[in-house]
């Protein structure tokens, strides 16, 4: 995958792109894009896969306009435009996820199809949802990884993140900007997914300690037809603890499986 920019709104994205195939956009979680992960080199083996950074992170601008999770809905509604891409098999994971459905619940015109990879952005009341603003990012690793391998392996690799403190703090900002308050949610989303009228489906960590699996056949309910996969052995950091399942996933609902 090939990094470039795209300037949309006076807002210069970084993003990743490669592969062939029907386009397929990828959003990012809280910690950031702008790595080629392995699910991600599996998907450009059948898609044109464009996987940017969303305004406010990494290598992208942080624009004026940037205040809220429906600024970043609006901003990826003129950068399909932008691209001039129609037939887009939108996927997100986790604050991704959430902005992947403020998209969708405004125009589906450009899109295809829709992958909700254990999306923030709806309460469910009576629903565990933890909290990462509270968490050390020590914290947020074992409680976003089902095996502890994995949150090992992140956690050793911590000294590099502060290396590149700079970065982290943006992320964590905007992510505070986009999800602070209310926490993980947008209260009004839940009024409008009944307008999400391309096929959708669901994918959760059937251990997911951040985001209960449980909020999977909820908010499958709020949106007509959508399917669910719930991945065993799993947690909240399925794009990298499940890669294969994940992309297996992904490219059974985008070919109709």
């Amino acid at each position: 995958m090939q990094k470039s920019t795209e300037t949309v709104r006076d807002c210069t994205v970084s993003l990743l792109r490669g592969g062939s195939g029907p386009p397929l956009l990828f959003l990012h979680g809280a910690g950031g894009g702008g790595i080629e992960l392995p699910f991600m080199t599996r998907l450009a083996e059948r898609y044109d896969l464009i996987a940017p950074e969303h305004p406010g992170f990494g290598g992208s601008d942080e624009p004026d306009w940037f205040d809220n999770i429906h600024d970043v809905a609006y901003f990826y509604l003129d950068f399909l435009d932008h691209l001039d891409l129609a037939g887009v098999h939108l996927a997100g994971m986790s604050l991704g996820g959430w902005i992947a459905m403020e998209v969708a619940v405004r125009s589906t015109a450009r899109l295809a199809s829709l992958t909700l990879v254990c999306p923030a952005g709806v309460h469910v009341p009576g629903l565990a949802t933890g909290d990462p603003f509270a968490w050390s990012p020590e914290e947020t690793f074992r409680q976003g990884f089902h095996d502890r391998a994995f949150a090992e392996a992140a956690i050793a690799r911590l000294p590099e993140a502060v290396e590149a403190d700079d970065i982290w703090l943006k992320n964590r900002s905007s992510f505070a900007r986009l999800a602070w308050e209310p926490r993980l949610h947008d209260p009004h989303l839940p009024k409008w997914l009944h307008r999400i009228n391309v096929p959708t489906h669901i994918v959760w960590g059937a251990h997911d300690n951040i985001l209960s699996a449980d909020h999977a056949g909820a908010i499958a309910g709020m949106i007509p037809g959508a399917g669910v996969t719930v991945v065993p052995e799993a947690g909240h950091f399925l794009h990298i603890e499940k890669a294969d399942a994940l992309a297996a996933a992904i490219d059974a609902h985008v070919n109709g499986g």
